[in-house]
């Protein structure tokens, strides 16, 4: 029961964590001063988790492998992507289009060594295998014959398994992938010349949030690998609006008296309306 309080207070925590580094990206458009403040911000919060969990016992196995596997990770994977982001973009060559999609370019491969150089617990991860979790994902449980971190003995064993950190590296690698991808299309020559888009957003403002929102926390963007506040910057491009302080906005969503699903309730009600009628016809 106390573990289950802990896991409660830690998807809290991870859930304000994600706000922070939403409001920080509000803040500041520069990604070089925003990955200098998101790492402020996740380092105060991996601390608090720290605290939660080293000196805890956990229940059984089970529950030490769901943290480790699961729950740590979303935070260290953070650090890892935002530490990865301030590098290449601190070091980023001074130079034209070509040069510098090639500079993105050259990272990129550095993440396919990387994933050729860990491909047996790559694809344990992609398989979400269960049959090494007692010896990857429990502190002091670490197998010698298994392919460790070299700074494995540096490391902290009430808040560190032999494995937990390579499975933030695979969630912050995978972000990372779609970072790339989004800095070299937008440098692409087309990328200028992009038209208008014709369509523009005529409902409330406070609807279009709350259904971004909702598609949000669905990880229906990117599989999830895509800050809140990315997302809201290319719909309001997209729709030709401007959505304000959207934080703002989602924190009276979440707390009204009708409910936090008004718009979406609106969608449900006149689809259904809208084939009932067909049917009807």
């Amino acid at each position: 029961m106390v573990t289950r309080t802990i896991f409660r207070k830690i998807t809290k925590l991870r859930d304000e964590l994600e706000l922070k580094i939403n409001e920080v990206y509000d803040d500041d458009e520069d990604i070089v001063k925003v990955a200098e403040k998101s790492l402020l911000v996740i380092d105060e919060f991996i601390r608090k988790l720290k605290k939660m969990i080293s000196a805890h016992h956990f229940e059984n196995i089970a529950e030490e492998v769901y943290f480790f596997k699961k729950l740590k990770p979303q935070f260290i994977s953070k650090f890892i992507y935002f530490s990865t982001i301030l590098d290449i973009e601190s070091h980023k060559p001074n130079a034209g289009i070509k040069a510098l999609k090639k500079y993105y370019e050259a990272e990129q491969e550095k993440l396919k060594t990387f994933y050729l150089e860990q491909t047996e617990l790559y694809s344990y991860y992609r398989r979400e295998a269960t049959y090494l979790d007692h010896k990857m994902f429990v502190r002091n449980s670490y197998d010698l014959k298994m392919k460790l971190s070299f700074g494995f003995y540096n490391f902290d064993t009430s808040f560190t398994t032999s494995h937990d950190h390579m499975i933030a590296r695979f969630i912050a690698n995978q972000k990372f992938d779609q970072y790339l991808k989004r800095q070299i299309e937008n440098l692409s020559e087309n990328s200028t010349n992009r038209t208008l888009s014709p369509l523009a957003w005529s409902a409330s403002k406070v609807g279009l949030i709350e259904l971004v929102y909702a598609l949000y926390h669905m990880r229906c963007f990117n599989g999830g690998n895509i800050e809140l506040s990315e997302v809201i910057k290319f719909v309001e491009k997209s729709l030709d609006t401007d959505l304000g302080n959207f934080h703002k906005t989602i924190f009276e969503i979440r707390n009204r008296k009708q409910g936090p699903t008004k718009f979406l309730h609106l969608i449900s009600d006149h689809l259904s309306n809208h084939f009932t009628n067909i049917e009807s016809e």
